[in-house]
């Protein structure tokens, strides 16, 4: 039997561009060109006030490795990745795995959980700053119906960290919820009565079928969660500012520190580069180990 090969006509063609068009262009506008010019502008000086300026090829790739400033910040964009991440992921499995059946006020729950998400971060975290005042802040005022010592939150370098960490957990729990809960819902039930007729009791049940089943939504939770933390700034900027001493300074924050503090542009679109080979780095990972955690969900 013969099979028929098509050729692509160049009436086709231009059809083929028409439709690709839409989608292409704002691509290029607001995507590609951006980064091109970023990655062009981290070969110069330029101190974003005047026109001028001179190419300096790697110099500020030079600075920037030297730069005590950015190990630092990049330290602090893994803590606080690492420190998001795993809250977020194993509370929102949780909070999934109590929500997902039908009760009497469920769905009030789930959307007092998921309100946060699609609350602005502006708003959440002027909230968060005045819970967190030190004298008069709701904060303190748990930890003392605890019989705990009050402490300095945001305005110490010791636990500044941990309290933008908190805020961005909880607007995050939400997410991760809702996504879980739909992944739940698509495990078969089969499994859990055939598993059930082994003598597989909840914890087995959930390693060995609810697991595998969701597997695929951690991976991709994991793989966002991670590149929000990447972009972590609004958070940052109305609590600490990326202080005290930069303890809470991660590399976006350095960013714009490097290029609207101290109008040195050329160095931290350097910071650009590199935090754009690190989410490309994410997408790389994702791409490739995506397809095994799909087959292992299967």
């Amino acid at each position: 039997m013969k099979h028929k090969t098509h050729k692509l006509h160049s009436a086709d063609i231009g059809t083929l561009a028409l439709f690709i068009l839409p989608a292409l262009i704002p691509l290029i506008v607001f995507w590609i060109y951006p980064i091109l010019r970023s990655i062009w502008i981290s070969f110069t000086d330029w101190d974003f006030m005047t026109p001028d300026y001179s190419f300096v090829w790697l110099k500020n790739y030079r600075a920037l490795f030297r730069d005590s400033r950015f190990y630092a910040a990049l330290t602090n964009t893994l803590v606080f990745t690492l420190g998001t991440l795993i809250p977020s992921v194993a509370g929102g499995l949780g909070l999934a795995l109590l929500l997902r059946k039908n009760f009497r006020g469920n769905g009030i729950f789930k959307f007092i959980l998921f309100s946060p998400w699609i609350t602005p971060t502006v708003a959440i975290s002027i909230v968060w700053s005045w819970i967190y005042q030190p004298s008069d802040g709701i904060a303190n005022a748990v930890l003392s119906l605890f019989g705990l010592a009050p402490l300095k939150w945001i305005s110490s370098s010791q636990t500044a960290m941990l309290s933008v960490i908190i805020v961005t957990v909880w607007k995050s729990l939400g997410y991760a919820m809702i996504f879980y809960i739909s992944a739940l819902e698509k495990v078969p039930g089969e499994l859990y009565d055939a598993s059930a007729i082994d003598g597989a009791g909840s914890i087995n049940q959930f390693l060995s079928v609810t697991w595998p089943g969701i597997s695929p939504t951690t991976f991709f939770l994991i793989i966002i969660t991670m590149v929000n933390s990447l972009q972590a700034y609004d958070q940052i900027q109305i609590l600490t500012q990326g202080g005290p001493s930069g303890s809470t300074r991660t590399l976006l924050y350095m960013y714009y520190q490097l290029g609207f503090e101290e109008f040195n542009m050329g160095k931290a679109t350097a910071v650009a580069v590199v935090m754009i080979v690190l989410t490309g780095g994410l997408s790389l990972l994702q791409f490739v180990a995506g397809q095994k955690w799909v087959h292992y969900g299967e």
